[in-house]
């Protein structure tokens, strides 16, 4: 599973500016990597892990901004099409996932 958190919270006021980089440190500690500027990823080896960093982020959320939180299938993340300026780049391939059984 990978976790998307999309955001866009106001950075009018320094205490704005202040809350929203905190939200972003939060995201970073917990192991999320920036994919855009507002738009955070993490690899979850299953969906219980993904909901355990979901609840995180939902206990984290600042007060005022707009938060999506997204989950999607490894199978899915391997389909997206990446571009950067007119070229496609390759994305970074997902950690190999281990069976036990």
């Amino acid at each position: 599973m990978w976790v998307f958190v999309l955001f866009d919270l106001p950075t009018e006021t320094r205490r704005d500016r202040k809350i929203a980089a905190k939200f972003r440190k939060i995201l970073l500690h917990d192991g999320f990597n920036m994919f855009q500027f507002s738009i955070y990823i993490r690899f979850s080896p299953s969906r219980e892990n993904a909901t355990v960093h979901i609840k995180r982020v939902k206990r984290s959320l600042p007060k005022y901004g707009k938060v999506c939180i997204m989950q999607i299938t490894d199978k899915q993340f391997g389909m997206l099409e990446l571009f950067q300026g007119q070229r496609e780049i390759e994305l970074e391939k997902p950690p190999q996932q281990l069976e036990l059984f």
